[in-house]
């Protein structure tokens, strides 16, 4: 059975969007991003979905255990650091429409935190704010059927790719299938979801925002259980998404290095080229820019050179 929701035109209004977004971003930001951009991408990603579920570690103790430096805090929280890092290095591996794919991630996250991790739970669960129980989860019998009924939903290819990741990630904390881990298993394999139709997802925290909202993002998965379907959930991640592409368009045209720029063009660009199709590919960079990176591929041995002034044409090596 398909999940209930409706699509409506501010949901519409955020796909447009979204797609308008991921567009810019692949025409005009280089479909291969920086490394560094990547690696704090991902530190960003790892510190905000824990913090969320009380990790207490900041992003410079992440980073110092990706670097494999010793770091003093909570054992559980270093536990929890280490298996997200693990988790995201191999996220392009995991397969979003496999069930098998998806135990086998929450195992990795949640190993050595709960037993058995990569395992559906075998009790009843509610979650409970304060003093009031929020949600009642379905009986644990009934979650191999359900889980098994929202991987067959996935594979559905008339279903929008951005909303499908939205209603699976709802869907999936509404049968909170595991006995711990639950939400970050939702916003990670959204991101999976939205990686295989947009590699830039790899690259995009999101999770950033919603660590912002979270107080927002609870709101929604609350309000969207009492109405008995995902359409206000599906509003809120989309719109976290729109905004995150904002910022990491925003992040690339204040912070893209001369070093990304000669990489992405020494790929991409004319084999023989002036200065202007230099800058016709880099359209935020200055005369004076263009003519300091192109000097730099020259002493690295990228390019060679040729004429003078105006008659200047360059030639890769």
């Amino acid at each position: 059975m398909k999940p209930p929701y409706e699509i409506t035109s501010d949901i519409l209004k955020l796909v447009t969007s979204i797609s308008e977004k991921i567009g810019e971003i692949n025409a005009k930001y280089l479909n291969k991003q920086s490394p560094l951009l990547r690696k704090q991408n991902r530190i960003k990603t790892i510190h905000s979905s824990l913090q969320i579920e009380g990790n207490t570690l900041s992003e410079e103790q992440i980073t110092a255990i990706i670097e494999n430096k010793r770091v003093i805090g909570h054992p559980k929280d270093i536990v929890e650091v280490k298996n997200a890092i693990e988790v995201y290095d191999s996220v392009s591996l995991f397969n979003p429409e496999l069930e098998k794919s998806f135990l086998s991630a929450h195992k990795m996250l949640l190993n050595n935190l709960v037993e058995p991790a990569g395992s559906y739970r075998k009790q009843g669960v509610g979650i409970v704010k304060g003093s009031v129980v929020e949600h009642i989860a379905p009986p644990f019998e009934n979650v191999p059927y359900l889980m098994k009924d929202l991987f067959e939903y996935l594979k559905d290819d008339d279903e929008i790719p951005l909303i499908k990741s939205c209603v699976f990630h709802y869907e999936m904390e509404f049968i909170h299938p595991f006995l711990d881990g639950n939400g970050r298993m939702g916003r990670l394999w959204q991101s999976v979801i939205l990686m295989k139709k947009y590699p830039v997802f790899e690259f995009l925290p999101f999770e950033t925002l919603i660590s912002k909202h979270q107080k927002d993002y609870y709101k929604a998965l609350s309000l969207s259980d009492k109405k008995g379907e995902s359409t206000l959930f599906i509003q809120f991640m989309l719109d976290i998404v729109n905004r995150s592409l904002e910022e990491l368009l925003d992040y690339n045209g204040r912070t893209l290095k001369d070093d990304d720029r000669l990489d992405y063009f020494r790929t991409h660009g004319k084999n023989e080229f002036t200065r202007k199709d230099y800058m016709n590919l880099f359209k935020e960079i200055s005369a004076a820019t263009a003519s300091r990176d192109l000097a730099k591929g020259i002493m690295l041995g990228f390019f060679t050179k040729q004429g003078d002034k105006k008659t200047t044409v360059y030639k890769k090596t």
